[in-house]
Protein backbone atom coordinates (compact mmCIF):
# COMPACT_ATOMS: atom_id res chain seq x y z
CA UNK A 1 0.00 0.00 0.00
CA UNK A 2 1.25 3.52 -1.06
CA UNK A 3 0.91 6.57 0.85
CA UNK A 4 -1.20 7.77 -1.84
CA UNK A 5 -3.47 4.71 -1.23
CA UNK A 6 -3.91 5.60 2.39
CA UNK A 7 -4.63 9.14 1.62
CA UNK A 8 -7.73 7.88 -1.14
CA UNK A 9 -8.97 5.77 1.50
CA UNK A 10 -8.85 8.48 4.02
CA UNK A 11 -10.55 11.12 1.64
CA UNK A 12 -13.44 8.60 1.14
CA UNK A 13 -14.09 7.99 4.72
CA UNK A 14 -14.32 11.98 5.23
CA UNK A 15 -16.65 12.34 2.07
CA UNK A 16 -18.56 9.13 3.54
CA UNK A 17 -18.15 11.27 7.13
CA UNK A 18 -17.58 7.79 8.49
CA UNK A 19 -14.10 7.40 9.78
CA UNK A 20 -14.48 3.51 10.80
CA UNK A 21 -15.10 2.68 6.82
CA UNK A 22 -12.35 0.24 5.47
CA UNK A 23 -10.97 -0.40 2.26
CA UNK A 24 -12.46 -4.19 1.66
CA UNK A 25 -9.76 -5.61 -1.23
CA UNK A 26 -10.49 -8.94 -2.94
CA UNK A 27 -10.00 -10.94 -6.50
CA UNK A 28 -12.72 -12.64 -7.59
CA UNK A 29 -12.70 -14.96 -11.34
CA UNK A 30 -13.64 -13.10 -14.00
CA UNK A 31 -13.14 -10.21 -16.44
CA UNK A 32 -11.37 -10.55 -19.66
CA UNK A 33 -8.16 -12.29 -18.65
CA UNK A 34 -9.23 -14.54 -15.79
CA UNK A 35 -9.47 -12.95 -12.32
CA UNK A 36 -10.48 -9.39 -11.48
CA UNK A 37 -9.96 -7.08 -8.24
CA UNK A 38 -12.72 -6.50 -6.19
CA UNK A 39 -12.64 -3.24 -3.79
CA UNK A 40 -15.65 -2.11 -1.47
CA UNK A 41 -16.22 -0.38 1.65
CA UNK A 42 -16.86 -1.77 4.55
CA UNK A 43 -17.37 -1.50 8.47
CA UNK A 44 -15.71 -4.27 9.78
CA UNK A 45 -13.08 -7.11 9.67
CA UNK A 46 -13.97 -10.61 9.80
CA UNK A 47 -11.79 -13.05 11.99
CA UNK A 48 -10.09 -14.31 9.02
CA UNK A 49 -9.44 -11.36 7.25
CA UNK A 50 -6.00 -9.81 6.96
CA UNK A 51 -5.91 -6.10 8.31
CA UNK A 52 -3.40 -3.94 7.01
CA UNK A 53 -3.46 -0.64 8.78
CA UNK A 54 -1.87 2.89 8.93
CA UNK A 55 -2.78 6.05 11.34
CA UNK A 56 -5.69 3.87 11.54
CA UNK A 57 -6.88 3.45 8.20
CA UNK A 58 -7.48 -0.09 7.64
CA UNK A 59 -7.82 -2.54 4.14
CA UNK A 60 -9.42 -5.54 4.63
CA UNK A 61 -8.68 -9.12 2.67
CA UNK A 62 -9.95 -12.13 2.92
CA UNK A 63 -7.74 -15.01 3.09
CA UNK A 64 -8.62 -16.56 -0.26
CA UNK A 65 -8.02 -13.26 -2.27
CA UNK A 66 -4.86 -12.76 -0.21
CA UNK A 67 -3.23 -16.02 -1.69
CA UNK A 68 -3.45 -13.74 -5.34
CA UNK A 69 -2.15 -10.53 -3.61
CA UNK A 70 1.03 -10.85 -1.52
CA UNK A 71 3.58 -8.72 -2.90
CA UNK A 72 0.82 -6.48 -4.98
CA UNK A 73 1.44 -2.74 -4.73
CA UNK A 74 -1.79 -1.05 -4.46
CA UNK A 75 -1.38 2.75 -5.62
CA UNK A 76 -3.63 5.81 -6.01
CA UNK A 77 -3.30 7.97 -9.09
CA UNK A 78 -4.87 10.97 -10.61
CA UNK A 79 -4.78 12.80 -13.84
CA UNK A 80 -6.51 15.21 -16.27
CA UNK A 81 -8.84 12.52 -17.25
CA UNK A 82 -8.94 9.75 -14.55
CA UNK A 83 -8.22 9.27 -11.11
CA UNK A 84 -8.53 5.40 -9.39
CA UNK A 85 -6.75 2.26 -7.48
CA UNK A 86 -3.38 1.06 -9.72
CA UNK A 87 -2.37 -2.42 -9.21
CA UNK A 88 1.33 -3.77 -9.78
CA UNK A 89 0.81 -7.11 -9.05
CA UNK A 90 4.03 -9.00 -9.23
CA UNK A 91 2.08 -12.68 -9.33
CA UNK A 92 0.32 -11.39 -12.85
CA UNK A 93 1.70 -13.04 -15.80
CA UNK A 94 -0.78 -10.61 -17.95
CA UNK A 95 -3.40 -8.12 -17.38
CA UNK A 96 -5.91 -6.65 -19.49
CA UNK A 97 -6.47 -2.71 -20.99
CA UNK A 98 -8.08 -1.80 -18.34
CA UNK A 99 -5.86 -3.00 -15.67
CA UNK A 100 -8.29 -4.10 -13.53
CA UNK A 101 -8.38 -8.27 -14.62
CA UNK A 102 -5.45 -10.27 -14.65
CA UNK A 103 -4.24 -13.91 -15.37
CA UNK A 104 -1.86 -16.16 -13.65
CA UNK A 105 -0.35 -18.08 -16.41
Amino acid sequence: MTDKAFEAIEKLQKQQNDPLLSLRLGVRGGGCSGFSYQLDLDHEAKDTDHVFEKNGIKVLVDPKSMKFLEGLELDYFESLTSRGFRFNNPKAKSTCGCGSSFALE
